[in-house]
């Protein structure tokens, strides 16, 4: 599946997410001491491995073992992870073992300075029935190792009620042709490497895309150094300012671009995505409707109107 027709399944799944919520952990936050009652959920906590570029033999095995345990096979995930002796499969070990929280908290004792370790803590002490401890444990997680997987999966916990993962960007990049996404890794920081805005530019887009968010702004600020009156350039590194906690300087960096490139579609698609992604639907589908009406035989003035179609039915009318 391509990065925009990801986009429009997430944000078209959104628009049931968004009337109606989802489960999650944010109304912690405003709950004060009984937030350390213990309740125990029902069944195994999930397991959210960050394999990165990976795809070897074991990472698509433990993505596997990770199935099996969400299906309810534990015996047969364990079996999975007892194949394996890396901290990603020692933590699938311990949720096949469920509900044995002091072997996980054995082994985050072990790993104080894993990202992957400390979210699954959480989630471990999130089904404990312990909210408060894993309220502090999933903030930390996104505090402290904010350019993971993790932390990005740590938010999506926190603030469950928004749209999952990092808003999308989409801007024209050329993203460099190899066998396996590692390469093209490889080669996209090879190019970044030099004073090219564009290839700065493509480098962050496959950051972003593997959650390093601020990796990401990194290479987009460098490349608006080099570019600063492109608003591809410069959308996106607004964009890369998001994050669940603050969206605040994403908004401050979107705004006003949009009065000073008012016929660049790219940055009024881009404001009414991250408008979606913090459940801001009116908002968000007025600015998709400018997109779709202004310049409706652009990219964006289709991919605005197919947004819209996946909302709200009939939704430029």
């Amino acid at each position: 599946m391509s990065p925009r027709a990801r986009v429009f399944a997430a944000v078209g799944a959104a628009a049931v997410a968004v009337a109606g919520g989802t489960v999650g952990i944010a109304w912690l936050q405003a709950r004060g001491p009984a937030a350390n009652a213990v309740h125990p959920r029902a069944g195994v906590p999930p397991l959210f491995f960050d394999f990165g570029v990976r795809n070897d033999a074991e990472a698509r095995s433990l993505a596997q073992g990770a199935q099996l345990l969400k299906a309810g096979k534990r015996s047969e995930a364990g079996a999975v992870f007892e194949r394996f002796h890396s901290l990603q499969a020692q933590i699938g070990q311990t949720f096949a073992k469920w509900p044995d929280l002091s072997a996980v908290e054995s082994l985050a004792a072990h790993h104080e300075d894993s990202a992957v370790m400390r979210l699954h803590l959480g989630l471990a002490l999130l089904w404990a029935g312990r909210d408060g401890d894993a309220l502090t444990t999933l903030q930390e997680v996104s505090s402290r190792f904010p350019d993971s997987q993790s932390a990005v999966d740590a938010e999506d916990l926190l603030y469950a009620r928004d749209i999952p993962g990092l808003p999308y960007i989409i801007v024209p990049a050329t993203i460099p042709t190899a066998p396996t996404l590692a390469r093209q890794v490889v080669l996209a920081a090879r190019a970044a490497a030099r004073p090219d805005a564009q290839a700065k530019l493509a480098y962050g887009l496959m950051l972003w895309r593997l959650d390093r968010r601020v990796s990401a702004r990194r290479e987009f600020a460098a490349a608006a150094r080099l570019a600063p009156n492109d608003p591809d350039v410069l959308t996106a590194l607004g964009v890369s300012r998001f994050t669940k906690a603050n969206p605040t300087p994403a908004f401050a960096s979107l705004g006003p671009l949009t009065g000073r490139f008012p016929k660049a579609a790219v940055v009024r698609f881009h404001l009414g995505l991250l408008l979606l992604w913090t459940r801001q639907v009116g908002k968000g589908t007025r600015q998709l409707r400018t997109v779709a009406k202004s310049q409706p035989d652009s990219l964006y003035g289709k991919e605005a109107q197919k947004l819209l179609s996946a909302l709200v039915p009939n939704g430029t009318k």
